[in-house]
């Protein structure tokens, strides 16, 4: 995943309704796998009945294309059972320039989350990335009153609404430098890492009731940025319970990518280190970049579900894991899917990164996922 996140990527939010393209098959052999496609052999259950049944919540990110679109809003009315919004409460999507914030595409997403009875969780206040240009040139003293007065009027807004927050997203990017692995950013650039522990302050007093999230990728990698992001991750934590700073869960985004090296089993060590210090966890935005996998749309799709199974199965074996979320439900709308995205991939290679596809048609994935749901015990 680069530094940037790319799901803030420009025309994320299109509607990517494209065509597949035709695929070259490469066989079988040596992924172990079965040429029999199975995925719609057992009946459809809603994966927010086998989740609840298991212990959790699961759910999905959401944007506009959910409200505008009947069948994907169908989607997620058939199988969530708890939101997060997508851009919509993003710093730069509500404050783009000095005026008032823009609050109206979250104001919609808080109503159909409680028009439909589902937790909604606010993603996010403060990250270090993808901010507006204006925020750039503001010097200490006025980095300081705007995060306060950003996370104060956001988190009021929505106070008795919102079921939690990720005050914080990805904090870690060992990349730039920065003493205990942070990522720079203007926030971090003006107050140095206390930025974390003053924006989970100020949002606590502006709601008391909402749970509090410091929100990272990276860490279901077993790579040297997935192992610093682990500990940094732990770190923080112990840094934030020393100082008497209100936390609530972690969460852990598994975007999953097969390119790089996994390592499920240091990642459950991990989850249980998070689960010892008192805090709940949340997979907060899984998917899977399918990108260096087979071009034939069977075999990828089996592939891709073999490594999503094997990776929940392990992971929701820690009670600890409280919530279970895709990003998006559906391939159509991924942030893959972005055409910013699709220039890295070969012509007519669109992605294929979730339970659904781009016609809400589920995939075996949605079998891997509704499988490990029903494995779990309930917590």
């Amino acid at each position: 995943m680069r530094k940037t996140h790319a799901a803030t990527l420009p025309g994320r939010r299109r509607a990517l309704a494209m065509m597949a393209g035709a695929s070259v098959g490469l066989g079988m052999a040596g992924w172990g796998l079965s040429a029999t496609n199975d995925a719609q052999s057992a009946p459809q259950e809603p994966l927010g009945e086998l989740a609840a049944r298991a212990g959790l919540q699961f759910g999905a990110s959401i944007a506009g294309e959910a409200l505008s679109d009947a069948g994907y809003r169908r989607l997620y009315l058939e199988h969530a059972r708890i939101l997060t919004s997508d851009l919509a409460l993003k710093f730069a999507i509500l404050r783009p320039d000095r005026g008032a914030p823009r609050y109206e595409d979250a104001d919609a997403l808080v109503a159909f989350a409680a028009a439909n009875k589902m937790p909604f969780r606010g993603h996010c206040l403060i990250w270090n990335e993808s901010n507006p240009d204006w925020i750039k040139s503001l010097g200490k003293a006025e980095m300081a009153d705007l995060l306060d007065r950003h996370v104060d009027a956001t988190v009021r807004r929505y106070k008795g609404r919102v079921h939690s927050w990720d005050v914080v997203n990805e904090p870690f990017w060992p990349d730039h430098g920065a003493p205990g692995g942070y990522r720079n950013g203007p926030w971090h650039n003006a107050l140095g890492p206390g930025y974390i522990a003053r924006a989970l302050r100020i949002a606590a007093a502006a709601d008391p009731s909402a749970k509090l999230v410091v929100n990272e990728a990276f860490t279901e990698r077993g790579d040297a940025l997935g192992l610093a992001a682990r500990a940094g991750m732990l770190r923080l934590i112990d840094d934030l319970r020393k100082q008497d700073v209100p936390l609530h869960a972690i969460g852990l985004e598994a975007h999953l990518q097969p390119q790089f090296k996994s390592d499920d089993d240091g990642f459950v060590r991990f989850l249980k280190e998070i689960a010892g210090r008192g805090l709940d966890i949340y997979l907060t935005e899984l998917d899977i970049d399918d990108a260096s996998l087979p071009r034939d749309i069977g075999l990828r799709d089996k592939v891709a579900a073999a490594r999503v199974g094997a990776f929940l199965q392990r992971a929701l074996s820690v009670p600890a894991v409280k919530v279970l979320e895709c990003w998006q439900l559906s391939d159509r709308y991924s942030w893959y899917a972005d055409p910013s995205m699709l220039r890295a991939r070969a012509a007519g290679d669109l992605p294929r990164p979730l339970p659904f596809d781009r016609y809400f048609t589920r995939k075996p994935m949605y079998d891997a996922i509704a499988n490990a749901l029903r494995a779990r015990s309930p917590a």
